[in-house]
């Protein structure tokens, strides 16, 4: 019998005025994604993805120490122990993105990852940040991970994470592969212009040199004040072969679902060898300083 897991991913407008305060906007996107995960739930999803820093608009167009308000412990902080009581409730593999602070002063923008038995399993850390004009102020928020590529052993399978701007690096799709993983998640918060084009290229492009499926997580809308572009949502999940199988719409909140068959990372890989036919020996030069 075929080895169906099915997939959700969340995509979600930012709710209330940037002015609010934080713990409102907090609180208000925190409900809002609760009653989306119940409804993927009840749509019979196994394992759900939410959007990066779900629980508030993308803060990083500015530069601002307000927003270092939404920090909170992983996995001691409310809202991980609050998906914790929800995976376990729903039976749901949840993969949660939001501002963790390790110690005070040192953030990371981080994944925790629950399993449907409500379990913490662990969390990746975003590892390559972006700082670049416009709106992408991300060092100011963020330290580089520093946790490696974790791969999490679930009910559903062997799950990983990459965040956004990690996508553009295929030695960590390589390295999350490597280490086992048959679902990579990534979510996004990123807009319309010069990378557009690349949001349907590099992820199945990873997807199929990687032979595992991919779940790529956009939110929708212009967020204001800033308005450093449009968040084109359209996330969607991709096959082993790197084909593209399910899409939410540009605009707009969206629950995705989609059936994925795990029994074809095998089938993949047994056609293409490329694990197999690897030259590491030949690859040193590329991690030299």
């Amino acid at each position: 019998m075929a080895r169906i897991v099915r997939g959700a991913l969340i995509q979600a407008a930012n709710c209330g005025a940037p002015d609010a305060p934080v713990a409102k906007i907090k609180q208000a996107m925190i409900d809002k994604h609760v009653a989306m995960i119940e409804e993927a739930a009840d749509k019979g999803a196994q394992v759900c993805c939410l959007q990066e820093l779900f629980y508030g608009p993308y803060f990083c167009a500015e530069q601002n120490t307000k927003w270092y308000d939404f920090v909170e412990r992983v996995p001691d902080g409310p809202t991980t122990k609050l998906m914790m009581e929800l995976a376990k409730k729903l039976k749901m593999v949840l993969v949660v993105p939001l501002y963790e602070e390790d110690i005070t002063g040192v953030y990371y923008n981080t994944a925790a990852v629950v399993d449907s038995t409500g379990e913490y399993l662990g969390k990746f850390r975003k590892i390559h940040i972006p700082h670049c004009n416009p709106g992408f102020w991300e060092k100011f928020y963020f330290r580089p991970g520093n946790l490696g590529y974790p791969v999490f052993e679930t009910t559903i399978g062997k799950v990983g994470v990459y965040i956004c701007y990690d996508r553009h690096f295929p030695e960590g799709w390589r390295a999350l592969g490597l280490n086992g993983a048959e679902i990579v998640f990534n979510p996004s918060a990123t807009v319309a212009g010069l990378s557009e084009y690349l949001w349907k290229l590099e992820q199945p492009a990873s997807a199929c040199a990687n032979a595992f499926f991919v779940g790529a997580i956009n939110r929708p809308g212009i967020e204001e004040p800033w308005k450093i572009g449009e968040f084109y949502g359209q996330s969607y999940f991709c096959n082993p072969r790197g084909q593209i199988v399910d899409e939410a719409p540009r605009s707009g909140d969206a629950v995705l679902i989609s059936d994925l068959n795990f029994d074809m990372i095998r089938e993949v890989r047994n056609v293409w060898q490329f694990y197999r036919d690897r030259r590491p020996d030949s690859y040193g030069n590329l991690v030299e300083a």
